[in-house]
């Protein structure tokens, strides 16, 4: 391991920011440790163009810890639709209120005691402390996996806790001696796996520019750029079916609050079936209403619901794509005369143009708006 590498690495580091780094992203250069905080969490697993676009969008509507903490949890899930894994949503609402009720209203400096709020982990933590605090805490998130794992040729999978505790000593390693130079420089570790140490086309493997660790990457020095860092191969997605009940009754339309553990947690969407394991060709044409709304409303008088309801009929069928599985969503709609009592309590009749104040997955939410069931301005906020 080259101690130059290592005594140097953070000092050529902020140069290469100077020049190349990005610049004038709406948190950057923000010490206020809860909009850095909101920034690294949105960021995860989101691409930053969307970023940019939602992150003013949340601050505006939740300017301070205290605001979010406050507000209802529909309403942040509103906020939050579109961006997807929505734990990241309940997971910042929660951590907003043990902010504001155990550390009166003040984010702590130490990352170990941030690491023990709700969904931030070692390396939000990091972020936070460095950004705000100016703490030297080290970051590890994918790009800087790849970043390290190349200039040092770190071999086996990532995923494996050797490999992961051997890139976390690294990263303390490198740190820059000087507290004042760690927001800098956690910024320039983040901008350099995103634009130049890039997975699939690092610039060393290009001929436009130059990367400044060319002579000292030992990935590039043994041509195994590509190759690292390795990964565990990925298996086939399963995919799943379920039927959706698209019931409306005059300006108002029925939708379930989903539990808050499951795939699209505490978001409003439409009654559905339990999902099944999806087999190719399958017919669900004869299927009865009774069979539809007992799978999707099982507390419901079902029989009474069936003999109100009127023109059911299967409208669409739609492909929504999760990180880790498919699932083909049959949505059947039908109208009702009149708002039905209901037993459960997390079934609500919900006013069209009211939908905005809803968080909705994107899929159900481009469905309303495609059936033209309420205009492009009611799914707003």
């Amino acid at each position: 391991m080259s101690k130059t590498l290592i005594d140097t690495f953070a000092q050529k580091l902020i140069a290469w920011h100077g020049v190349s780094g990005r610049s004038g992203l709406p948190w950057q250069g923000n010490r206020d440790p809860y909009a850095v905080w909101v920034s690294e969490i949105m960021l995860q697993q989101t691409q930053v163009a969307t970023v940019l676009e939602r992150y003013p969008r949340f601050m505006k509507r939740f300017p301070t810890v205290k605001k979010l903490a406050t507000a209802d949890i529909d309403e942040v899930l509103a906020e939050w639709a579109g961006l997807g894994y929505y734990s990241r949503a309940r997971n910042l609402h929660t951590c907003a209120k043990q902010v504001v009720t155990e550390f009166a209203g003040k984010f702590p400096s130490d990352p170990a005691l941030l690491e023990q709020l709700k969904g931030i982990g070692r390396s939000t933590a990091g972020a936070v402390a460095a950004f705000a605090f100016h703490e030297r805490a080290p970051i590890l998130d994918a790009n800087v996996k790849r970043i390290l794992a190349r200039l040092f040729a770190v071999e086996g999978s990532i995923q494996d806790k050797a490999v992961n505790d051997q890139l976390w000593n690294l990263a303390i390693d490198l740190l820059p001696k000087k507290s004042v130079d760690m927001p800098v420089y956690t910024q320039a570790l983040m901008d350099f796996g995103a634009t130049w140490c890039t997975s699939r086309k690092p610039v060393c493997l290009g001929s436009e520019k130059k990367c400044p660790f060319v002579k000292d990457c030992q990935a590039n020095l043994s041509d195994q750029v590509l190759l690292l860092p390795q990964k565990t191969k990925k298996t086939k997605s399963p995919e799943f079916d379920c039927n959706m009940l698209l019931i409306r009754s005059g300006n108002t339309v029925l939708l379930h609050k989903r539990p808050s553990k499951a795939i699209w947690g505490g978001l409003w969407s439409l009654p559905e079936s339990l999902w099944k394991p999806r087999v190719p060709g399958a017919n669900d044409a004869d299927l009865s209403a009774q069979e539809l709304f007992q799978a999707a409303l099982p507390q419901e008088k079902t029989l009474t619901l069936v003999k109100t309801c009127r023109s059911l009929q299967k409208v669409n069928e739609i492909k929504h794509v999760f990180t880790h599985r498919r699932l083909w969503m049959h949505i059947w709609q039908a109208s009702c005369p009149k708002e039905l009592p209901l037993v459960n309590p997390d079934l609500k009749w919900v006013a069209l143009n009211q939908l905005g104040r809803y968080g909705l997955p994107q899929p159900v939410k481009v469905l309303l708006q495609g059936l033209s069931l309420v205009r492009g301005d009611d799914l707003k906020n």
